[in-house]
């Protein structure tokens, strides 16, 4: 098949590399516009735009999706497919040119999780099983009907960067099956049952705010869940701490928002027991394991 990929950060490497390995044809690349960045504001290539530089490959940046004369760019390059993972939302004049329509690849098992960033919320949520799905674009986010899904356990030590790595990886493998489905036209889709979606919206800094009144429990997963961006944060006299990993005291008792600390060690406690503080990072300085910042900083 000839595909568009649509896509833009880390995540979407590993599935357009799957694809350009497979049987089938990645036409073109459409990713966002450069952005200035740094002191300098030196343009910078999203990773996908660059690795398609690298292998030849065509890429479109269009400040409008809806621009007419990127959609006639769409029309003439006369793809079969459009493959969408991690990129803006399409407009139905969009989505519907290729022949076969266009599929995304979204980071967990739907309906569960639709939104801007369901590997974190699957992690602050206490899942112990995500995956991968892929759904036909409809006009409404996330509500397609199902081509395939394949779930992957999550481990306890787990966060956003490892689960991130992980159903990446999974879904370079799904969404060429899925190419492969939708070629030999032996396929049924199932519609989702919208009656069990549940929300994953976008990570804002609220949402990163650790509330030592809640559940020793839920306080670590929504660390997990940030880590290690953006980060679970706390303030203490006027500065800000972002926390990074932590495990469950068994055996310290403290009061909610309660620092105990230990010549290596740092403990705070939270609504039905304490979290022992694996890494921080105080605003301003680098990330350092709870003994290293010991040797230098204090509660």
């Amino acid at each position: 098949m000839r595909v568009v990929f649509w896509g833009t950060p880390d995540f979407s490497l590993p599935p357009l590399k799957s694809i350009y390995n497979s049987d089938h044809e990645v036409v073109a690349v459409v990713t966002i516009p450069d952005k200035k960045q740094g002191r300098g504001l030196k343009e910078v290539s999203s990773p996908v735009k660059q690795w398609a530089v690298e292998n030849k490959i065509p890429v479109l940046q269009p400040e409008l999706l809806q621009d007419p004369d990127f959609i006639q760019q769409l029309q003439e390059i006369k793809a079969d497919i459009f493959v969408v993972v991690a990129f803006k939302i399409l407009p139905p004049v969009v989505f519907t040119i290729p022949e076969f329509g266009s599929f995304n690849l979204h980071a967990s098992l739907l309906p569960k999780f639709r939104g801007a960033a369901p590997i974190q919320w699957a992690l602050i949520k206490g899942e112990t099983e995500t995956g991968v799905t892929t759904f036909k674009l409809e006009q409404k986010v996330d509500t397609g009907n199902l081509y395939i899904q394949q779930s992957i356990a999550i481990e306890p030590e787990d966060n956003f960067g490892s689960l991130h790595d992980k159903l990446s990886v999974l879904g370079s493998s799904v969404v060429v099956q899925t190419l492969d489905l939708v070629t030999s036209g032996n396929y049924v889709l199932l519609p989702q049952d919208n009656n069990a979606a549940t929300p994953a919206p976008k990570i804002i800094k609220e949402t990163c705010l650790i509330d030592w009144n809640k559940p020793v429990g839920d306080v670590r997963n929504l660390i997990r869940g940030l880590s290690p961006y953006p980060g679970a944060f706390f303030s203490y006299k006027n500065e800000v701490y972002k926390v990074f990993s932590a495990d469950i005291a068994q055996e310290i008792n403290l009061a909610s928002a309660e620092i105990k600390t230990s010549k290596n060690e740092i403990f705070i406690g939270c609504a039905n027991g304490s979290l022992k503080i694996l890494e921080l990072q105080k605003e301003g300085r680098k990330r350092m394991t709870a003994e290293e910042f010991l040797r230098g900083y204090t509660f």
